[in-house]
């Protein structure tokens, strides 16, 4: 007889103990200890059957609460996570087969949970460890039973939503993909009676868009027609998916939906205005992803008149928007700590400045306000002036608008001007020639403009002061244009000082505004500031004293802004006295592991920097406090409870790129500071660390000490040569760039100063700078440029190491070097293209036209040696081709020719 396979049974006392634990642990009563139930269950969670009980309570207790049930499968999905791989395959199956039978439970709770489950064991083994699944999905989907459709439909949307790509590959035992079985299915849903199911299978086939299954692209028309049919569907929370599927094909195919477009536009204009807010926020998304597609303009020309009204109109706050309440909040009020926004260090980075930033309003609620004003800025930049007709007649109307109860409209109108601000420029701002004088040009609707809003940064409502403060610093650049004539000084000097009178509102949200408007004048204004530095100073220390935590943080900023525009000009004893004193207060107050010293390390190394031998009176306790903030940290990351802190990377980050401000700011003067100090060593523990933003902030460092103080780190000499050397072959994801960046201008920069020392890592770093040329399509500008520069470098200095391996990245190299402005990291370059060629001429021949490209780069080459060099290397293949060199330069382009005709070749 065969045996009969025992079925796991739960023991009475062991359910009894844990179903009183889950309601304890969800009961609202206070006088129960939830940790301690907490640490019970967690205690029970190490018997082998446990979840085997979790998964009994949710599917078989019926005599249980749902809310109990529940959490027994919220219980169950947490465990599975981290101990599925590791369960007895027993109990793996005894899991799975009590999930199956329960997707069409009567409750639609358990149901949910049944489905999140599923979801994740499938995440953990695909869909081939589970030959069951994928039929009893079907099942439920063709079994017309409400309950059992709507519980495989969940299941199926939380599989498509986590890990869709499980269901586009190939099953053993499957003719086809699972997709391809699905989806008919799920289009098939969209016409159902039931608004759970038209919303589940809509969200299902949306998730699919970005990976473009070919099920999904061969079935495009299906679809789209599908997508038409639910438009005007009366749940919002279908139409918002309409929209949602609309924006992302236009963002990834949208050629899909091009001989449907006029239809499309059409209904998007009509949902922008929706009397659901979630279906406009969607909407909306649909101006910008259609500009950024660079789908035909001339389609969406004639939608602008009925458009731009609803976006306008949109762009109001809403009554309930929060922003309304943080409006109200008087400085005198203490921030909260969920006041104050995650910070991003960014580190510190050698070379142009093509990385992407963080957006810093990541933190931010999106929402229909913001969304509508970034479409009309996109559509300004898109049609320019031809939007103003539509627009200005309207802000203007709102503008007018008077009365308390009307100031939401004026201040979405003061919004709207900023946002057309830099797309609109032309139309707003008349090209006014040299000849002309400004005053005949007083009534240009630029100045108006800015004389408008100008008495607006006093107005009674906060939100509307606020908003003048980011309008008029949108309008700065262009005002500094106009600051050699009179009436445009007057207006940019009326700028400066209403900013600066509203950087000490009484309102955080103003303040807040006022500061980060300053910040941008101050990038754009650069040495203009230089007549008002006093009064600058005055009110940001002013502002300094009375703002709260999450303003001051802004404020640091502003005040690192201005360093680095005025540079030294800061450094002066009138001004130092107005900056120092409460900065060095601030400073000494502050604890090593207290993280409002990230922002005021930022704020030192830009003032620093800026000062440079000016900074050295307050160098050597900020060199030391920077030191000791790496041991502390560096101790904290392996003994806390010693460091008495909790290790956070980003003291390391910001006090290495302090040093590195100190170090380029003092440049020798830095030798008193490190060289009793053990610098050398945290230095190189901090290039090995696992953190990219460590290692980026740590290369950037030891550059900046070669081009200073290179003999400090020669005690370690090769060992930095080689860590920096490693990151080059490394996996150059987007974490590494940045490193890799840095650690190759570090390798340049000491190369130049310890020359022969280099040669053990010569031939590893060449070969790996020619694949990082040869694929620099696949990196960025900076490292590039950095790489054709540290090849030449490297070049200069063992010609006879570099000569050999050049044909490999002869023609990258050159074109490279083509793209880097003329300087002196140039200059050493080219005296190592020029080094190999006369060690190898004949490594060069294939990629003489790409030489000659780099020679024609130079405006001016300023070294006599170098011009003389690349001189002799020119007539020296002129020399050597003999006839076949003026077949070399045909192949040029005639401004490239003109350039090379002054080394008379």
């Amino acid at each position: 007889m065969a045996a009969t396979a025992v079925v796991w049974q739960p023991r009475d006392d062991g359910l009894a103990e844990i179903c009183s634990l889950l309601e304890q642990q969800i009961s609202p009563s206070s006088v129960v200890d939830k940790s301690q139930i907490w640490k019970q269950l967690q205690h029970f969670s190490q018997f082998p059957d446990f979840n085997n009980y979790l998964v009994f309570i949710l599917v078989r207790a019926e005599g249980k609460s749902v809310e109990v049930r529940q959490a027994a499968g919220l219980l169950l999905k947490n465990n599975l996570r981290g101990a599925y791989p590791s369960m007895a395959q027993e109990n793996q199956k005894y899991i799975k087969s009590e999930l199956l039978p329960c997707l069409g439970a009567a409750d639609r709770n358990i149901r949910t949970t049944v489905g999140t489950i599923i979801s994740v064991i499938v995440n953990i083994e695909g869909v081939s460890g589970w030959h069951e699944l994928l039929p009893a999905l079907v099942t439920c989907l063709d079994s017309n039973d409400l309950n059992h459709m709507d519980g495989a439909m969940d299941a199926l949307s939380k599989i498509c939503e986590d890990i869709p790509h499980v269901l586009d590959t190939e099953v053993p035992g499957l003719a086809e993909r699972p997709i391809n079985i699905f989806l008919p299915r799920l289009f098939q849903f969209f016409q159902s009676p039931h608004a759970s199911l038209r919303k589940l299978a809509l969200g299902s086939v949306n998730q699919y868009i970005i990976i473009m299954p070919a099920a999904l692209y061969n079935s495009m028309d299906k679809y789209l027609q599908g997508l038409f049919v639910l438009a005007n569907d009366p749940v919002a929370e279908v139409r918002k998916l309409v929209c949602a599927a609309f924006v992302h094909l236009t963002e990834v195919l949208p050629s899909s939906i091009e001989p449907y477009l006029r239809n499309v536009m059409e209904y998007m204009l009509q949902v922008n205005n929706d009397p659901d807010e979630e279906v406009c926020l969607e909407a909306c998304e649909f101006w910008s992803a259609y500009c950024d597609a660079q789908l035909p303009p001339e389609n969406l020309k004639e939608f602008l008149p009925g458009l731009i009204p609803v976006l306008l109109a949109n762009m109001a706050y809403a009554d309930d928007d929060e922003s309304l309440l943080d409006a109200e909040e008087d400085e005198s009020q203490p921030d909260r700590d969920q006041d104050l926004k995650p910070r991003f260090h960014t580190s510190r980075l050698h070379g142009s400045e093509d990385f992407d930033d963080d957006d810093d309003d990541s933190f931010n609620v999106w929402n229909l306000r913001k969304c509508s004003a970034a479409a009309i800025d996109i559509l300004s930049n898109v049609f320019g002036d031809e939007i103003l007709p539509a627009i200005m007649p309207l802000i203007q109307t709102n503008l007018s608008a008077s009365g308390d109860d009307a100031w939401k409209q004026r201040e979405a109108a003061v919004l709207a001007l900023g946002a057309i601000s830099e797309g609109c420029m032309n139309g707003l701002y008349p090209h006014l020639s040299e000849a002309i004088d400004i005053h005949q040009h007083a009534n240009a609707l630029f100045l108006q403009i800015v004389a408008f809003l100008l008495p607006l940064l006093d107005d009674k409502f906060p939100l509307i002061r606020s908003i003048s403060c980011w309008t008029l610093s949108r309008f700065g650049k262009y005002l500094i244009q106009e600051s050699g004539n009179p009436k445009g000084y007057e207006q940019f000097e009326r700028v400066l000082m209403g900013l600066l009178r509203r950087l000490l509102d009484t309102n955080k949200r103003v303040q807040e505004a006022a500061c980060s408007a300053f910040a941008t004048v101050e990038e754009d204004a650069a040495e203009e500031l230089v007549p008002h530095l006093g009064v600058i100073l005055q009110h940001l220390m002013c502002a300094f004293g009375k703002y709260q935590r999450r303003n001051l943080r802004i404020v640091y900023d502003a005040i690192g802004t201005l360093a680095d525009s005025v540079r030294g000009e800061l450094n002066k004893p009138a001004y130092l006295d107005i900056l120092m004193p409460p900065l060095v207060a601030k400073w000494q107050q502050l604890s090593n592991s207290d993280k409002d010293l990230f922002p005021l390390l930022e704020c030192f190394t830009s003032i620093s920097q800026a000062l440079g031998v000016g900074f050295a009176p307050f160098a050597q306790p900020v060199f030391q406090r920077c030191m000791d903030i790496i041991q502390l940290q560096q101790l904290a990351k392996v003994d806390p409870s010693s460091a008495g802190a909790q290790y956070d990377r980003e003291f390391i980050v910001c006090s290495l790129d302090l040093l590195s401000g100190l170090a380029e700011g003092l440049g020798s003067g830095i030798e008193s500071l490190v060289s009793q100090s053990n610098l050398r060593d945290l230095l190189l523990n901090c290039c090995i660390d696992e953190a990219p933003d460590v290692r980026q902030s740590a290369f950037a460092l030891m550059g900046d000490l070669a081009r200073v103080f290179p003999v400090y780190l020669q005690p370690r000499l090769l060992d930095f040569l080689e860590i920096a050397s490693q990151q080059l072959s490394a996996n150059l994801n987007r974490e590494n760039l940045s490193v890799a960046n840095n650690a190759c201008w570090a390798i340049g920069e000491l190369a130049v100063k310890v020359r022969q020392e280099v040669s053990p890592i010569v031939a590893k770093v060449v070969s790996s700078l020619g694949l990082i040329l040869q694929h620099g399509e696949g990196v960025n500008k900076a490292l590039v440029e950095n790489s054709a520069i540290t090849l030449g470098r490297l070049a200069w200095i063992r010609p006879d190491l570099v000569a050999p391996h050049m044909e490999h990245f002869m023609k990258p190299w050159c074109m490279a070097l083509s793209m880097v402005r003329d300087d002196i990291e140039k200059e050493d370059a080219f005296r190592g293209l020029c080094a190999v060629v006369k060690v190898n001429p004949s490594g060069g021949v294939s990629s003489l036209v790409f030489i000659c490209q780099a020679i024609a780069s130079w405006h001016e080459i300023r070294s006599e040696d170098v011009q003389n060099e690349v001189s002799q290397v020119l007539n020296g293949y002129k020399h050597m081709l003999g006839n076949s060199w003026a077949e070399c330069l045909s192949a040029l382009d005639p401004p490239v020719k003109e350039r090379l005709a002054r080394y008379q070749v």
